[in-house]
């Protein structure tokens, strides 16, 4: 095979495990580019409303098949895969698995970070004041919410007997995607590597935010056994190497960043001040504050952005999660059949006319950030005798932009500087119409890069920046080129629709009072909901004898909604 060093220089390999996906993606270190990569989907286990589950050995095998395949690619384009000198990885954030390190097996499925099953688990935590929300965020720099891990380790202790009993036998080990594949990677059962990164620790509620380690009063407050826990590690080192379990035996794994981490890495957003928004299942907006823990005191986390290398000082973030962006065209798609492929949004939601303007709050599992509300629920404001499916798609797209102007307007209010600008990565950035709507409702440019995969490069970066490693220097690496989205509309006019928008999210507030059953619905106050959303329409003001009806069909519509994507 042809020495390919000289053309590429030495490759990085990156871990992409993702909500929907793995891949492995191969980048030669001379110009950051992709030159291969492999993937396969990761297909959710839903056994009731609101859970959400995965296959921690589905997720593992995943892995190890797009590495190997990738490899295979390689060779196909007479690129020697030996020439991988280190592998980052990235991963789907909080997602929780505990499983014994005995037998190498998971003692329960992997509870996906949007899982809201235990939203009374939040109660009890939260319950008369015993653990006050804000002593808790000062400690971890979260909220109290069913989005950690810790509220689900939590659960898994209270609800599952082979929890319980590892727990109480000393076999239980507790990691999120990125431990359970270093683990597993690095030898498993013979010897592998119990370890995260801050960025991922930071997400738990067990770390302390500022000392950056396991905090055994947040521990206390979960009742959760502190030797369950895995060694926190810099963003980029050399934790160890692949086991003979796939064609890189022997590569280190030199890099582990959160997806939405591993973002702002690859957005090369190193300076305080600069924010980037990821739009894929969710939506995820960070903005860095340097070496400053700065508390939100309007609804946002304060996070680990990165800690690139054991010697270096953390840097931290301001973060705004939106849980539902692209999951919500999905629904559209899958559960109402309003559009045959996600791929005609755009064309749909231009076609749609100003008449019959309607708002959509996909509050599928309750409103995260800025608004932490999980007795939130979707609501569809706005119907009239007009409304066309494109009007419905133009909705969606169009509360994925709102979601991230309330985020970027809790950051300015906890900062005190507005953006100038906001840099975008993710699957939906793919979409112009979107990235256009995005820079006029926010009022400040939209700026995208051309090399879509922004999050891969940045636990490639953090692998190939390690000490011992080291083919990349990040002070002398430049930023991908980019398009930009400039603002178009008119100020008031983009301030009368965000009003819109906020009357809509009152609407979605206190529609359950049980996240886990719908006992807790007051059909009362959904059919008044109901009416008041559809109050001003012109079908009321036609048959206002009819209101009763046509608030209880808007409130079977809503129970739809309930069941989730």
């Amino acid at each position: 095979m042809a020495d390919t060093r000289i053309k590429y220089g030495p490759l990085i390999g990156s871990i992409d495990e993702g909500t929907s996906s793995t891949r492995f993606l191969v980048f030669a270190s001379k110009t950051a580019e992709v030159l291969t990569y492999h993937q396969l989907p990761i297909p959710s286990i839903v056994p009731k409303e609101g859970w959400f589950e995965q296959d921690p050995m589905m997720i593992l095998e995943a892995v190890k098949e797009t590495i190997d395949v990738t490899c295979d690619n390689l060779i196909k384009l007479n690129i020697n895969y030996e020439d991988i000198v280190a592998i980052g990885i990235t991963n789907q954030r909080e997602t929780t698995i505990l499983w014994d390190p005995t037998t190498g097996k998971p003692l329960y499925n992997a509870i996906v970070w949007m899982d809201v099953r235990t939203s009374s688990t939040v109660d009890d935590i939260l319950e008369n004041g015993k653990h006050p929300q804000d002593f808790l965020q000062c400690l971890c720099g979260l909220p109290v919410s069913t989005y950690f891990s810790a509220l689900k380790i939590r659960w898994l202790m209270d609800n599952v007997q082979g929890v319980k009993e590892a727990i109480e036998q000393g076999r239980c080990l507790f990691g999120n995607v990125d431990t359970w594949l270093v683990w597993n990677l690095t030898g498993g059962v013979q010897g592998g590597l119990h370890i995260t990164d801050v960025t991922n620790a930071s997400r738990t509620m067990l770390m302390n935010i500022d000392t950056l380690k396991w905090d055994p009063n947040l521990c206390k407050v979960f009742n959760i056994p502190m030797n369950i826990l895995p060694q926190i590690r810099s963003s980029s080192e050399i934790y160890g190497y692949i086991f003979d379990v796939t064609k890189l035996s022997g590569v280190p794994i030199a890099g582990i960043l959160g997806d939405q981490q591993a973002a702002l890495v690859g957005q090369m957003s190193f300076e305080m001040g600069q924010a980037k928004s990821t739009y894929g299942t969710g939506c995820f907006i960070l903005y860095n504050t340097g070496t400053l823990t700065v508390r939100s005191t309007h609804g946002l986390l304060t996070t680990v952005a990165y800690q690139l290398g054991p010697d270096k000082k953390a840097v931290y973030a301001l973060e705004g999660s939106v849980a539902i962006a692209g999951i919500s065209i999905k629904w559209l798609r899958d559960n109402l059949n309003v559009l045959n492929d996600v791929s005609e949004s755009a064309e749909m939601a231009q076609a749609a006319n100003e008449h019959g303007e309607v708002y959509f709050v996909p509050a599928f599992s309750g409103l995260y950030a800025p608004y932490w509300r999980k007795d939130a629920r979707s609501v569809i404001c706005g119907l009239t005798e007009e409304t066309k499916p494109g009007h419905l798609v133009k909705a969606a797209l169009e509360a994925v932009c709102f979601q991230v102007r309330d985020v970027l307007e809790a950051m300015t209010l906890d900062c005190g500087h507005p953006l100038t600008k906001l840099l975008v990565d993710g699957g939906m950035t793919v979409n112009d119409y979107l990235m256009q709507m995005q820079a006029d409702y926010c009022g400040i440019p939209v700026v995208r890069p051309m090399m879509a995969e922004t999050t891969s490069l940045g636990a490639a970066i953090a692998a190939g920046n390690a000490k011992g490693v080291e083919v990349w220097d990040i002070e002398s690496m430049e930023a991908v080129p980019c398009d930009t989205f400039v603002p178009v509309i008119k100020e008031d006019a983009r301030d009368v629709k965000y009003s819109r928008w906020k009357m809509a999210i009152k609407r979605s507030l206190g529609w359950v009072e049980d996240d886990n059953s719908k006992a807790g619905l007051d059909l009362p106050r959904l059919v008044e909901g109901a009416e008041q959303m559809i109050s001003g329409s012109r079908i009321a003001k036609a048959f206002p004898a009819g209101m009763y009806l046509i608030g209880t069909a808007a409130m079977l519509m809503a129970s739809e909604i309930l069941k989730g994507p």
